[in-house]
């Protein structure tokens, strides 16, 4: 059987990294297909044999495009690959617009459409990744859901008429974080070069146009970053134009900046630090599997079970809420014991799912 992937975002290549191991180990057959959507000179060679990503068979270079040319242009190259492949899936992660167009050039060839992290729901429609997932859903085939939640929001939506498969995997992030987090010892530097050994620190980062984009919120969230620095240092990847943008608006940042991490190195930042702080729906949970608490920088989360187990908690870009949740969480033993994503074979399931596919 042929699978063909779809990614474009970063952290989608080690969801792929992660599930075509387990593609491998099933005897499948898998065509990489990048978009090019989150373009990143990083990512190198070195990253994706660090990484263990088989390098894509088809790079399409396309990025830098409004969402709907982005989306429109990404249907045109995927299909004119799916018509030359012939896959017996195509393989989708995630809500990027990467997403959307390899499930839509997928669906009007009538190739069956898997999507890995299916039923995840923001209930915000002004949201980009909102619309993408919930129109990706809709015309997939197998729906792999990362949690109960995320099964019970299709359910809602009637997903139980449109003649899908649901199935709840766990989370392929936890997957890839057990898998890697033994080689961020020995490939990553940004513990010392940062000075942070045996430091108290909190991580942060923002990095989402809600934010970004309206120098009210931008505003608030620094202030309260600001202040919370004064009590413990705050480190803050942030990217060059970010913090250009920042500086354009007048607003001081007291914080450490660093440059955008690679992905061992964020693994090491969550693995030392002592609270996390985030606009990032996947760093939430990455927060959970290194047991810290999350201050989340938005007004709603698609991670609904971690608000409920008090893991996470939602200050969107009020700045006294980050402040009294900053107070109240520092120095709280994060006891959290529960297995929400599952138990680090989400990838094995798929594969082993997508094998027993009769595509005939």
């Amino acid at each position: 059987m042929k699978i063909a992937t779809i990614i474009g975002a970063r952290p989608q290549f080690v969801k792929a990294a992660t599930v075509s191991r387990a593609l491998r180990k099933e005897g499948l057959t898998e065509i990489l297909i990048h978009t090019g959507q989150h373009f990143d000179e990083n990512m190198s060679q070195i990253f994706f044999d660090e990484m263990e990503i088989p390098t894509p068979n088809y790079n399409l270079s396309i990025s830098g495009l409004n969402h709907g040319a982005m989306t429109g242009r990404m249907l045109e190259k995927i299909e004119e690959v799916l018509i030359k492949e012939k896959p017996d899936y195509v393989l989708v992660y995630g809500d990027t617009n990467s997403t959307l167009a390899g499930a839509l050039a997928a669906s009007k060839l009538h190739i069956p459409v898997a999507h890995v992290e299916a039923g995840l729901r923001s209930f915000e429609m002004k949201m980009p990744e909102e619309i993408n997932r919930i129109l990706t859903d809709r015309i997939s085939n197998l729906l792999f859901c990362p949690t109960q939640t995320a099964i019970t929001n299709l359910e809602k939506e009637g997903f139980a008429n449109f003649g899908c498969e649901i199935m709840q995997v766990g989370d392929v992030m936890y997957d890839a974080v057990l898998h890697y987090k033994e080689k961020v010892k020995t490939h990553s530097t940004v513990i010392q070069k940062q000075k942070l050994e045996g430091k108290h620190f909190v991580l942060a980062t923002l990095h989402r146009a809600e934010n970004t984009n309206d120098p009210v919120r931008l505003r608030n969230i620094i202030e309260a970053v600001n202040e919370i620095n004064s009590q413990v240092q705050v480190v803050l990847p942030l990217h060059p134009r970010t913090k250009a943008f920042i500086q354009s608006q007048n607003i001081i940042i007291e914080a450490s900046t660093i440059d955008p991490v690679g992905y061992f190195d964020m693994l090491a930042l969550l693995a030392h630090c002592s609270l996390v702080m985030t606009d990032s729906g996947g760093l939430q949970k990455e927060a959970y599997f290194f047991h810290k608490f999350c201050i989340t920088l938005r007004d709603q989360t698609e991670w609904i079970e971690l608000l409920e187990v008090g893991a996470n908690r939602l200050a969107g870009a009020q700045k006294n809420l980050i402040i009294s949740q900053f107070k109240e969480l520092i120095n709280k033993p994060f006891e959290s014991a529960s297995r929400l994503y599952g138990d680090g074979n989400a990838a094995e399931k798929i594969a082993k799912m997508l094998g027993n596919q009769n595509c005939a």
